[in-house]
């Protein structure tokens, strides 16, 4: 098992460009470590990350997209997994933070902990999948995984993190979005 921050400060060190989406825990953590006008916050959309993800890949070809899963969420929307297979954006890469708890929501356990997600991704018919419970093997993969023809999947068994109050509303603020929006009206 991985520390979810850990793992965050290495993909803080390798995404430069892309668009990266993400909810709940997993964003709470993110915004804190950077701030940055191409961070997408799903708001109130538990189990939508990723169909959020597929919607921008395939509006905005040209940008990696970077999606920050959490499995309680995913749990909440596989079918979501079919149809990125289906669309196939080459720009996809769909990061899940496997913890076996719904985290944002106390920490309660989800029904069964030790679902194979990458198992159901490549059912699903995703291009490229993988399975990360150690961060050493994280430290060394992850810089190509983010740089694979999409789709892209990638199972991350991580440690639960803390589960406490968190700062949703500044991450939600709808400034954090028209920074967004300016960004991609101007090219980037």
């Amino acid at each position: 098992m991985m520390n979810r921050t850990k793992c965050l400060e290495v993909l803080k060190g390798l995404i430069t460009d892309e668009i990266v989406i993400s909810s709940y825990s997993t964003a709470s953590e993110w915004v804190e470590m950077t701030d940055r006008a191409l961070n997408y916050y799903s708001h109130g959309a538990m189990g939508l990350c990723s169909s959020h993800g597929l919607g921008m890949a395939l509006a905005l070809p040209h940008k990696r997209i970077i999606v920050f899963d959490g499995d309680g969420s995913l749990l909440m929307n596989l079918g979501t997994l079919v149809t990125i297979a289906a669309a196939a954006p080459k720009n996809l890469v769909h990061l899940c933070f496997h913890n076996g708890s719904y985290e944002a929501n106390g920490g309660h356990p989800l029904p069964k902990r030790d679902v194979d997600f990458a198992g159901m991704a490549r059912s699903a018919g995703v291009k490229h999948v993988h399975t990360l419970d150690d961060f050493r093997n994280f430290e060394q993969q992850i810089g190509g995984i983010l740089k694979q023809e999409g789709p892209v999947f990638a199972d991350l068994l991580i440690e639960q993190g803390p589960i406490g109050p968190r700062a949703y509303d500044d991450m939600y603020k709808p400034a954090r979005r028209q920074k967004l929006r300016e960004v991609l009206k101007a090219g980037g």
